[in-house]
């Protein structure tokens, strides 16, 4: 492995699909997996397509229940492409298959800075010889409709030919995750092939409820000797380029294949299919096509550019590059979200839930307009929130913990607990802090841009109807004289009800709490900040009366935060629990990262357990600095001093399974702004956590897209204690040994190029020559101006 460069060396089938979803390629348009060319889908490989935003709504029956889910639909398979061999005057032999070929070389490189990824492998074949095979693959930078592939094949000692099939393959379903095998997965119909002169195939298709039409076209070509057989066929779901050319020693022989892609949801189009033959027709060729597409990703690399030495700064590259596949300039076009596992697989249903909380913050400081975008797809789907909250007897805006194509509540009733094998309940719908963390998103996006405009407009709508919600949610207890929050579930997920409860939902989780008081506590500022013309207008939209504003003030400050033995408490009753055995079960399991299937397979429930699946409480100390925390506890009326929260920290890091990426993402941070010295082993756990599949299975259904970004997100703002706000860019730097070096460039309101760079107790800001004003940078013990053109080098405190 290079420092651009991931090899993956020899076969496994048992690690096939981990490696497929690592080797994703894609432009925030579509993606497809890294499966092997050859191969259709089956238990060891899964070829999967997936273009953002396509959904698809299915009925199925679930334990003799009717369930409806919908999921990102699984797309015709454009990559397939078979052979077989034959000596000259020889019988073909067998299609070529990494399952059933004896091969003497197989690998993988994945090269970020290109975005390709290139198969070498070399076999024999029983009815001709040796031969040596070169695939490279790419999903189009530049545009974000193309895709191709190609194979250059060799023969080592003999002369003959190879048959090739390049396929548009329609017979696909939704099976990526073992664990939905017994839904209905079946999203694609009204196939429908054909053919044009001289090297063209196609295919359409919709998807059988959302009704979005797709379209594919392949133009396959040979580049060498031409091929002695070429023929177009079309059948019922696919549609076939057969080709067969001659091969020698020293005479290889290269296929490309160009492949593009369309839907009903694309703009300026008039027919998916005209435009995706016209688009394939009229497309460069292969070499071209990585040329403009190389091009494409160093602009990317060069707006996205990050510097940290070693194994840290290899997996921080390796994230980047998926973040940047996932949700690229080519977004800021689409109505789409963050998919919490990325356009790499199935999990999740390829859903929408907080995890633009750690997307964004790194994205509102290098693709600005990529941000908004994204919160433009919260902003049109407000309507549908406000009517969910009314659906419930409450006022403002109630987002949904899963969102999908149109807003309303895609969280499933029941879920399968694979160790059990049983349907059990499914409360995560009760995590309404979801909407907590779009308000934030909002805000952080504004102070990083200085977008004003956004922040008066849409911004204000989403933040003042989630506020809404949240005064409205609130209920007022006399007799204690504070606001509860109640039936609720938090981040930590595996408690959503209390032991031998009626009914779901939590009173008072502290998270949830804490932070609504601090979107009540935004929405009032931004009410106040508003020019009076905006306010009126802004109130008038909303129906918003000023009578309901002094309540939010009060709520505000009085929500209850329990505490317990000098602990933020999880919520309401929380020490009321059973501690765990923790030893025991350590003892008795490989792992017991998801202790919620263990301790239900075993006939009990993790509700009766002081026991966290990942940070609930400590999540307020990973999206607020120590002295914003400290400020909203103080205006809630409690003192949250530095001997509480590390007790707090303690209490839970002891009681904490990490059955979640972002576990150790959120630990590592917190741990750095406490200076603990065993932050690095969760910051690694994190970097590695795909990569290592450490959740035991999953990241082959798709990568955690939120984790990836927040490992971004750690080095950018965590480390360096950066912030955006009061018109300024704010530095803390905290110690962290092992990555102690570091640096990035970023892009702050109209300032293209600002980079921070830390080494030896020094930190250096810079900024490109333009015409926009200096920035202030406010540093602990100093606050320094910084011009454009100029650099700046200070010294930390304790250095």
């Amino acid at each position: 492995m290079s420092e651009w460069t991931w090899q993956w060396e020899g076969y496994d089938p048992v690690a096939e699909g981990l490696r497929e979803a690592l080797c994703t390629l894609g432009n925030g348009y579509f993606a497809t997996r890294g499966a092997a060319p050859e191969v259709r889908a089956g238990l060891v490989h899964w070829p999967g397509t997936y273009a953002a935003g396509c959904y698809n709504r299915l009925e199925s029956t679930v334990a003799g229940r009717q369930v409806v889910n919908e999921d990102v639909v699984n797309l015709p398979n454009w990559l397939l492409l078979r052979f077989r061999l034959r000596r000259a005057g020889g019988a073909w032999g067998l299609w070529f298959s990494p399952d059933t070929n004896d091969l003497t070389d197989y690998r993988h490189s994945l090269d970020l800075r290109c975005g390709t990824l290139t198969r070498l492998l070399r076999f024999r074949d029983d009815s001709a010889g040796v031969l040596r095979v070169e695939q490279t693959r790419l999903v189009h930078m530049g545009d974000p409709h193309l895709a191709a592939l190609r194979t250059v094949f060799a023969a080592d000692d003999w002369t003959g030919e190879i048959e090739i099939e390049s396929c548009l393959d329609g017979e696909v379903i939704n099976g990526n995750v073992h664990r939905y095998r017994a839904l209905n997965r079946n999203h694609v119909t009204c196939v429908r092939t054909g053919t044009q002169e001289p090297c063209t195939v196609w295919l359409t298709c919709r998807t059988r409820t959302s009704d979005i039409g797709v379209a594919m076209a392949a133009r396959t070509v040979v580049v060498g000797p031409p091929p002695v057989l070429s023929v177009l066929r079309s059948a019922s779901r696919r549609a076939v380029h057969r080709l067969v050319v001659p091969v020698a020693p020293d005479r290889p022989v290269s296929v490309e294949k160009t492949v593009a892609l369309h839907t009903s949801r694309d703009r300026a189009i008039s027919d998916p299919l005209g435009e995706a033959v016209d688009r394939v027709s009229t497309a460069a060729n292969f070499p071209d096509l990585l040329d403009s597409h190389t091009a494409a990703w160093e602009r990317l690399w060069r707006r996205a550019e990050m510097h940290v030495p070693g194994r840290a700064g290899d997996l921080l590259r390796f994230h980047l590059f998926h973040v940047l596949q996932t949700l690229s300039p080519h977004t800021a076009d689409l109505d789409v979200g963050v998919p919490a596992r990325g356009l790499h697989g199935e999990a999740y249903r390829g859903h929408v839930f907080w995890d633009e909380l750690f997307v964004l913050p790194y994205l509102n400081l290098h693709f600005p307009e990529v941000s908004r975008a994204l919160l433009d797809y919260r902003y049109r789907r407000l309507p549908r929130a406000g009517r969910a909250a009314t659906a419930i007897g409450r006022a403002g805006a109630m987002y949904p913990w899963q969102s999908g194509s149109d807003g309303r509540e895609e969280s499933q009733h029941w879920h399968l607990n694979p160790r059990s094998g049983r349907w059990v309940p499914d409360h995560s719908g009760l995590q309404h802090h979801v909407g907590s963390a779009i308000a934030y998103n909002v805000w952080q996006y504004c102070e990083a841009t200085g977008d004003t405009e956004y922040l008066h407009t849409r911004g204000a709508e989403m933040l003042l109807q989630i506020a809404r919600f949240w005064a409205d949610l609130a209920d007022f207890d006399s007799g204690t004289g504070r606001y509860h929050i109640r039936g609720v579930v938090g981040p930590d997920e595996y408690h959503d009800g209390y032991p031998d409860a009626g009914h779901p939902g939590l009173d008072d989780n502290a998270y949830t709490n804490v932070t609504a008081a601090w979107v009540l506590t935004r929405a009032l500022e931004l009410v106040r900040r508003l020019p009076a013309w905006r306010r009126e207008e802004l109130l008038e939209r909303i129906r918003l009366d000023d009578g309901e504003l002094p309540k939010w003030e009060e709520v505000s400050r009085r929500l209850r935060v329990p505490f317990h033995r000098d602990v933020v408490s999880q919520f309401e009753g929380y020490d009321d629990l059973t501690e765990l055995d923790w030893d025991a079960y350590r003892a008795r399991y490989d792992s017991i990262r998801r202790l919620d299937r263990i301790l239900e397979a075993e006939g009990d429930t993790v509700n009766r357990y002081k026991a966290s699946k990942q940070a609930d409480v400590l999540m307020l100390g990973y999206l607020f600095s120590p002295a914003e925390l400290r400020g909203l506890f103080r205006r809630l009326g409690y003192d949250l001093d530095d001997e509480v929260w590390r007790g707090t920290v303690d209490y839970y890091l002891q009681r904490t399974s990490h059955g979640s990426t972002l576990s150790g993402l959120v630990h590592g941070l917190v741990l750095a702004r406490a200076r603990r010295a065993e932050a690095w082993q969760y910051v690694q756990e994190s970097l590695e956590a795909d990569i290592a599949d450490i959740q035991g299975g999953t990241t082959g259904e798709g990568i955690h897209l939120g984790a990836m970004a927040g490992t971004l997100d750690l080095v950018q703002r965590g480390l360096t204690g950066l912030e955006t706000r009061e018109d300024a860019l704010w530095l803390d730097p905290v110690p962290l040994p092992a990555l102690s070096e570091y640096g990035f460039s970023l892009r702050y309101r109209g300032h293209w190029g600002v980079g921070v760079r830390r080494r030896s107790g020094l930190v250096q800001i810079g900024v490109s020559d333009s015409e926009e004003s200096p920035i202030r940078v406010m540093l602990p013990d100093r606050a320094v101006t910084v011009a454009p053109g100029e650099t700046c080098t200070l010294m930390l405190p304790g250095s």
